[in-house]
């Protein structure tokens, strides 16, 4: 699991809500939910963070 710093946290934003995001092990996590109602999750890759809206996926539940 790649840690992201908190300084690159600060200004990456989700681009589905642009909401901050959060991260969760090896995924970072919308802190606002997209129009489904769900927040948004994104992978992050050898510690690069994949911030694609095809490539989002919902929360499981």
């Amino acid at each position: 699991m790649a840690n992201l710093t908190a300084g690159l946290l600060d200004v990456l934003r989700c681009p589905a809500t642009g909401s901050v995001l959060v991260q969760d092990g090896d995924e970072l996590v919308s802190t606002v939910p997209d129009a489904s109602g769900e927040p948004v999750r994104y992978r992050v890759e050898e510690g690069i963070p994949v911030l694609l809206k095809a490539a989002a996926t919902r929360q499981e539940g």
